[in-house]
């Protein structure tokens, strides 16, 4: 976990509830990309008209933090490039693109390797200390994912290795993102790296769009516009700053893991929006994810 000053109790579940809160608003993202395919749009359409609709209000906190903030440095001005590419642009991409090949529920548990790349890295390479009590707030949560998607795991298509593979990297690039921004967010502070590094995040994916897109598939109807809107505030302009103040507050180890309860939430999104069933294994699982939780707010 990433070094962070002592907080009092009160101080340590704010930063633990924004986490939370941020997860679960960015796993609705999922049921959002559900309803926009039935428009039968592309991952590369659906990612640029979130980021169309994102830029506007990162561009705005950019400009405001380039006039009210010292210059950054070159260093840190390459290294905000690489948070965005790796980040919320290649993360994103790799994950609707596994999404083509896998189902939901086994693309869920494969993100959930997250928490472990970045406890991983942080112990191999960060040489910091992971106590045994977050060791066992992870167990929990996974015993508890496994049991959501035990029965997402059944059968899969002839590219299923593929699709894993690539929600593989989407996990990986994410981790990468949040533990290197948990380094920078110290000096920057996290409304302004967010900022910046969304920018490039969107530009990219824009971009993305009109190198691999024809023009034309910008015309959509009504209802892809009003969800992609949804798509672009309410599942990424809003938990993107709520996770970077909640790595700031708690650090990125502890804010990774509080985010396991977002793909947990989607399951009651989908019951309710989709009509999707809720097992009891679903509960049963979702009962460890939230013991889990429990056991970092008691940290």
């Amino acid at each position: 976990m990433t070094n962070v000053s002592p907080l009092s109790r009160p101080q340590y579940l704010g930063g633990l509830a924004i986490a939370v809160g941020g997860a679960v608003l960015f796993s609705t993202k999922a049921v959002v990309a559900k309803l926009l395919y039935r428009y039968h749009i592309d991952a590369v359409t659906l990612i640029a008209f979130r980021m169309i609709f994102s830029l506007p209000v990162f561009a705005a906190v950019a400009l405001w933090k380039m006039r009210t903030e010292a210059p950054l440095s070159p260093a840190d001005r390459w290294r905000l490039v690489g948070l965005g590419l790796i980040g919320y642009y290649l993360s994103s991409f790799l994950d609707f693109l596994g999404l083509q090949y896998i189902s939901v529920g086994l693309e869920r548990l494969i993100l959930f390797l997250t928490p472990t790349f970045v406890l991983i890295i942080s112990t191999l390479f960060l040489k910091q200390h992971i106590s045994r009590k977050q060791w066992l707030a992870l167990a929990l949560s996974y015993a508890g994912i496994v049991l959501v998607f035990l029965h997402d795991l059944k059968g899969g298509g002839p590219d299923i290795g593929l699709g894993s593979l690539l929600v593989l990297g989407s996990a990986s690039s994410y981790a990468l993102y949040l533990l290197f921004s948990g380094e920078m967010v110290k000096r920057l502070g996290s409304l302004r790296l967010v900022a910046y590094a969304m920018c490039v995040s969107s530009v990219a994916c824009i971009a993305q769009f009109f190198v691999l897109r024809p023009a034309g598939l910008l015309i959509q109807p009504m209802p892809v516009y009003w969800l992609s809107l949804a798509n672009g505030i309410f599942c990424t302009v809003l938990p993107v700053f709520m996770t970077m103040t909640a790595v700031q507050r708690i650090g990125a180890g502890t804010a990774s893991q509080a985010g396991m309860i977002g793909p947990v939430s989607t399951l009651f999104l989908g019951a309710l929006i989709l009509g999707e069933p809720v097992t009891d294994w679903q509960l049963g699982g979702t009962a460890l994810v939230l013991a889990g939780i429990y056991l970092l707010s008691k940290k």
